[in-house]
């Protein structure tokens, strides 16, 4: 078992720091902080979202998607 060091740093969770209370799916500037440059939805641990927030997010992503406004991957794949 590793032992923890340090405690986690406590860092506040972006949408209530920016005082974002609805997340839409045509605002893809914001969703684009939430998604990796392989295209890939980022995780609560990584975005500090809460459980409802990443719900939201994640539903938004996927209907930005759908609508094309944001791409399923970044680019050209093997």
């Amino acid at each position: 078992m590793r032992k923890r060091t340090a405690p986690p740093k406590d860092r506040p969770n972006p949408l209530i720091a920016a005082g974002i209370e609805y997340i839409d799916y045509k605002d893809t500037e914001l969703l684009r902080r939430f998604v990796s440059d392989r295209g890939k939805i980022r995780s609560r641990r990584v975005t500090r979202l809460t459980v409802r927030q990443q719900r939201a997010m994640a539903r938004a992503i996927r209907n930005a998607r759908e609508m094309a406004l944001l791409p399923y991957t970044s680019g050209p794949t093997r």
